[in-house]
C-alpha cells in the first residue's frame, strides 16, 4: 500500500514545489515507484520544475471529473524511471477539488505506486487542506524567519486536527521539518533564525537543512529538479534528506559557516604553535 506524503507550509515562496520535486525524484532514484501530484489548481508550477510543461494534455481535475482516465493524465518523468507527474489545471478554480474526487484518485494510485507525493499550495485554503487530508507523512517546509515559522506552526495544528487520520482516531501523521534557504553566515549575524531556534518553536523531527543556493534557481529555470545536481550543496542536502526519510542516520551538512582560507591557515598555525 502506497504511503502518501504531503509537502506543505503556511507561507508561500519557501520552496515547497522544489522540495516536492526533489523528494519524488529521490525516492524514484532509490527504486520506489513514485507519483507527484500538483494540488495548486489555477497556479500550477510543478510541471515547470519537472520540465514537462509541454506534455500536459490532461490534468488532475480532468481525472476527478471523469473527463480523462488516470493513465491519460499521468506524465512519465524524463529524468528518472519509476516517476510520474499528475499536473494541476490552470483553468479551473480550487472548488474543482472534492474530498470524494481526490480520495478516489489516491485510492487508484495506491494500487500501483509505493509513494504518492502531494505538492500543496500555501496557506489553508481548499487545495492545501485536501492535499494534507489523506496524508501519512507531512514534510513541513519553512524558511528560518519568524513569519514563515509562525505560519508553519499553524499548519502543524491543522495536520493534527483536520485530516482523515485525526477524524478516525488513528495514529497521527508523521511530521518532518525541512528548513530551506539556510545561511549560516546570516545566522551568525543574527539576521536569520538558527536551527535550534526553529526546532524550539516547531518541535518536530528535522529531516533536512537545505542551504541557500543559486543552484535551486538554475534548476527551476532549466526544468531539472535540484536533487539531480549532485555537485551542488542543495542537491546533496536533498539527497541526505531522502536517506533520513528512509531511516538512515545521516549527519547534517551545510549548517556551519565555511571558514575563509586565511582563517583556516591562521587557525592551523595557532594549533602548531601550541
Amino acid at each position: 500500500m502506497a504511503q502518501i506524503i504531503v509537502v506543505t507550509s503556511g507561507k508561500g515562496g519557501v520552496g515547497k514545489t522544489t522540495t516536492s520535486a526533489s523528494i519524488a525524484v529521490g525516492l524514484a532514484e532509490r527504486g520506489f515507484k513514485t507519483v507527484v501530484i500538483d494540488f495548486d489548481i489555477g497556479l500550477r508550477n510543478l510541471d515547470l520544475i519537472m520540465g514537462c510543461e509541454r506534455r500536459v494534455i490532461y490534468d488532475f481535475v480532468n481525472v476527478i471529473r471523469a473527463e480523462a482516465s488516470l493513465n491519460q493524465a499521468l506524465i512519465r518523468d524524463k529524468h528518472v524511471t519509476n516517476l510520474y507527474i499528475l499536473p494541476a489545471s490552470q483553468t479551473r478554480d480550487k472548488d474543482a477539488l472534492t474530498v470524494e474526487g481526490v480520495g478516489a484518485v489516491l485510492d487508484e494510485l495506491r494500487k500501483t505506486f509505493d509513494y504518492i507525493v502531494c505538492d500543496s499550495p500555501a496557506g489553508i485554503e481548499r487545495g492545501a487542506t485536501l492535499a494534507m487530508y489523506f496524508a501519512d507523512h507531512a514534510v513541513v517546509v519553512t524558511n528560518p524567519e519568524v513569519s514563515s515559522v509562525r505560519d508553519s506552526d499553524r499548519m502543524l495544528g491543522l495536520l493534527s486536527s483536520k485530516t482523515k487520520r485525526a477524524e478516525e482516531g488513528r495514529e497521527p501523521i508523521t511530521e518532518h521539518l525541512l528548513l530551506t534557504r539556510y545561511c549560516p553566515k546570516r545566522v551568525a549575524k543574527g539576521d536569520m533564525l538558527s536551527i535550534g531556534d526553529v526546532n524550539e518553536i516547531l518541535a518536530i523531527p528535522l529531516l533536512g537543512v537545505i542551504p541557500e543556493s543559486t543552484a535551486v534557481l538554475r534548476a527551476s529555470n532549466s526544468g531539472d529538479p535540484v536533487i539531480l545536481d549532485k555537485e551542488s550543496d542543495a542537491g546533496q542536502a536533498y539527497s541526505d534528506a531522502i536517506l533520513r526519510f528512509l531511516g538512515q542516520d545521516i549527519p547534517f551538512r551545510f549548517t556551519e559557516e565555511k571558514a575563509h582560507w586565511l582563517k583556516r591557515l591562521f587557525s592551523m598555525k595557532e594549533r602548531e604553535a601550541v
